[in-house]
């Protein structure tokens, strides 16, 4: 069933989206991309006269309430955002009679789903190595299933826009939809774009294929960086990890990010990707601050010799030119993750640089896929979001599916 060809009328309709969005320290959205993607979803329901039920996570409260992961916080945001008013259920799991009061055209805002661990379906307070382990988690998969049922007694349909989390077998992203008749279950449309964006990469691999990493650590991105040696040509490593990769080469990297047990990791990574016969590109060069902020003393070092008492905080104007040397002449180009402390207009040059030589690629007939919060936060940032093929929302999820797995959330529904 596709979302174009369903009448919503006198349906409500229960959707699960990905409003994980970033917020300031005074609980402002600072990115809204992810809301604004959702849109064109949630007001085809109101338009065709049915009811809406949002449900997403934010953050990762680990199973438990934290007033500081509240979706009451964003209501407004998305109240604007449909230019209706938002009701809000402060509590998902016990949301039923909100639910049934739901009249056309109104909107209910469930809160965050992962107050509840049976969301993630992980048993908690017990680790994989324990005794009991195994019956903990058979225990946990039977409570995400009742955890799932009362989400999906809310409403007639259940619709899935959240691609950020559609690699998660998750109560609200997949165990949901067994719930659901066939034809009351479907992708939204940004889940269908995001779909058909990752189709265009794998389908046709148009070379070189340039894939552009960063990030603050290696540890987050192992699995991903090591599953695209076998599809790149090049592979940009930037942002925090090249500090990890700088002092496992022996460098002085001063009070910079660091993986201390994660060196040999990055020493086998350079190992296989010479193995492997892909070009691995680092940091020759950072700019380094005194502190963590904004406005803090800078200066031009070498990766391998940041004195005592500064951090590389940002690609060095060398780092920019090799970098950018490599993305322009790319038919395929994803990034994920920024090459310094964006947040800080002082240390955007490096991830400015990124972003213009993608431009620039995408120009000349590159195909150019990014994705990931910090990524998109970037594009945004320097208003080239539509000079590039495809943002995604998606992090973890882009990333699984270009490396070819089955997205649980997809699959659900499909």
């Amino acid at each position: 069933m596709s979302i174009d060809n369903f009448n919503f009328a006198n349906k409500k309709a229960i959707v699960r989206v990905d409003f994980n969005v970033p917020l300031d320290e005074n609980g402002n959205i600072t990115d809204d991309t992810r809301i604004r993607g959702a849109l064109p979803t949630l007001k085809k329901i109101l338009n065709d006269g049915g009811s809406l039920i949002i449900m997403s996570h934010m953050g990762k409260p680990k199973g438990k309430v934290n007033p500081k992961f509240s979706l009451a916080q964003i209501k407004d945001a998305v109240a604007k955002a449909l230019g209706c008013d938002v009701e809000f259920a402060p509590d998902c799991a016990k949301a039923a009679e909100a639910a049934k009061d739901l009249k056309p055209g109104e909107v209910l805002l469930l809160e965050n789903l992962r107050f509840y661990p049976e969301e993630e379906g992980k048993p908690v307070g017990i680790e994989k190595t324990d005794a009991g382990y195994e019956a903990a988690k058979k225990e946990m998969k039977e409570r995400q299933k009742e955890f799932a049922k009362t989400l999906a007694s809310y409403a007639d349909v259940y619709v899935n826009d959240a691609f950020g989390t559609a690699h998660r077998k998750h109560a609200s992203t997949a165990v949901i939809a067994d719930y659901f008749d066939q034809q009351d279950k479907m992708l939204g449309y940004l889940m269908e774009k995001e779909v058909k964006a990752v189709d265009n990469i794998l389908s046709d691999i148009k070379r070189p294929f340039t894939a552009i990493m960063g990030g603050s650590k290696v540890s987050t991105k192992i699995g991903i960086i090591e599953n695209l040696m076998d599809k790149v040509d090049n592979l940009i490593l930037c942002g925090g990890m090249t500090y990890t990769f700088a002092k496992a080469l022996g460098g002085k990297i001063g009070e910079s990010l660091c993986e201390d047990d994660k060196l040999d990791l990055a020493l086998e990574i350079m190992k296989k990707a010479k193995e492997k016969g892909v070009n691995l590109v680092l940091g020759t060069d950072c700019v380094a601050g005194d502190s963590f902020s904004n406005d803090c003393n800078t200066q031009i070092c070498s990766v391998m010799d940041i004195p005592e008492g500064w951090e590389g905080m940002d690609a060095g104007p060398e780092t920019r030119k090799s970098f950018a040397a490599v993305i322009e002449p790319a038919k395929t180009i994803l990034w994920n993750g920024p090459a310094g402390v964006f947040e800080f207009d002082t240390f955007t040059a490096g991830s400015r640089a990124i972003a213009d030589a993608i431009v620039k690629a995408t120009e000349n007939g590159a195909f150019s896929l990014v994705g990931g919060g910090d990524s998109v936060a970037c594009i945004n940032k320097f208003g080239l979001a539509d000079q590039v093929s495809y943002v995604s929302t998606g992090g973890g999820a882009l990333l699984e599916a270009i490396e070819g797995k089955v997205l649980p959330g997809v699959a659900a529904v499909k």
